[in-house]
């Protein structure tokens, strides 16, 4: 990636650009090596980012008024989306188990059926978990039977532990697919998000033609580095992606040992994916948000737990996507502000 960015320094040329037809290739060929996805070229729109994306694709396809369901508690952009384009907020919470966080199906089929789109986050930020085929094609058969399009971010596709394996929720039938937008990006996994490079995937003409005109002189087309950079990380940097990976999990572990011996009071459900944790610091009874206590007492900034939804009272975010030196001192600081107060 640095050699792809030094290059284009040296053409010096930093002009309009269109994606390169080999990036183009690369994506198509990477649907169809990693999950037997079988998209075409011109299935490919650029946009400046995923959050740029999705709200680019509710403004083609969405007027003030339309319901749009969400997953609660969700990624912030996510979850103000619906005010942004004065829709319907459609909040479906996940149920806490004792192992990890499940839909309530039946509650979940009556709120997408008023709803014009879903605004799905698979692997899902903040929780990190990672939809099943079986949990999949609940998703899309409540989806088409309400005629509600999917909006799905799978910006953490590459990012799963425990060997799991993503599933893009266009691939269960042509059916889903042409209900279906998907948006993707090398920027969470390889660390690029700064050079504003996305995609997204419509195999349903008509919709990628409304999705092209919302788009169209607002947010279409990447950065110029973004495009050649994206290229890099794809067909050139997939063994420091593995790398990365295996030690984003071996992080993930650690912190999982610590928080159980050093921050009494604080549990989080082991994330399938993404490098995020969601901790539960309700039992702590601080009296405050823990964003704001863990900011002033241990200077350890993480991200407020109600940006996610009421849903996220209580929670901070936590990113482990870090050197593990840097992960232990944060955690020493939030264990020192603990013992202290």
């Amino acid at each position: 990636i640095d050699a792809a960015i030094r290059a284009r320094v040296e053409t010096g040329i930093f002009g309009y650009g269109r994606a390169p037809q080999a990036l183009i290739d690369q994506i198509v060929a990477d649907m169809q090596a990693y999950y037997g996805w079988t998209i075409k070229p011109e299935d490919v729109l650029f946009n400046p980012g995923v959050v740029p994306g999705f709200n680019l694709v509710l403004a083609g396809l969405m007027t003030a008024g339309d319901g749009l369901a969400l997953q609660v508690p969700v990624y912030p952009p996510i979850f103000n989306a619906p005010k942004r384009w004065q829709l319907q907020h459609l909040a479906d919470p996940f149920v806490e188990t004792a192992t990890g966080w499940e839909v309530d199906w039946a509650r979940f089929g009556a709120t997408v059926k008023p709803a014009k789109a879903l605004l799905f986050s698979n692997p899902h930020n903040p929780i990190g978990k990672v939809f099943t085929r079986a949990e999949l094609e609940q998703v899309a058969n409540a989806c088409l039977a309400a005629g509600t399009v999917i909006v799905s971010d799978e910006i953490h596709c590459e990012l799963l532990f425990d060997a799991k394996r993503h599933i893009p929720i266009a691939t269960l039938s042509p059916e889903v697919a042409a209900n279906t937008v998907t948006l993707m990006s090398g920027g969470k996994t390889y660390n690029i998000a700064g050079l504003k490079a996305s995609w997204a995937i419509i195999q349903n003409k008509a919709l990628r033609d409304r999705v092209a005109a919302a788009a169209y002189g607002i947010g279409d087309g990447c950065n110029l580095f973004g495009f050649d950079a994206t290229l890099a990380a794809l067909r050139d940097s997939t063994d420091w992606r593995d790398a990365s990976l295996a030690y984003m999990q071996a992080n993930r572990d650690h912190l999982v040992r610590r928080v159980a011996a050093d921050l009494p009071g604080v549990t989080f459900k082991s994330p399938e994916a993404t490098y995020l944790a969601w901790l539960d610091c309700r039992a702590l009874g601080l009296g405050e948000e823990p964003y704001d206590f863990f900011l002033r007492e241990a200077k350890v900034a993480m991200n407020p737990g109600p940006d996610f939804g009421a849903e996220g009272k209580g929670f901070v975010r936590l990113n482990f996507g870090c050197p593990r030196a840097t992960l232990d001192q944060g955690i020493d600081r939030l264990a020192a502000a603990l013992t202290r107060r």
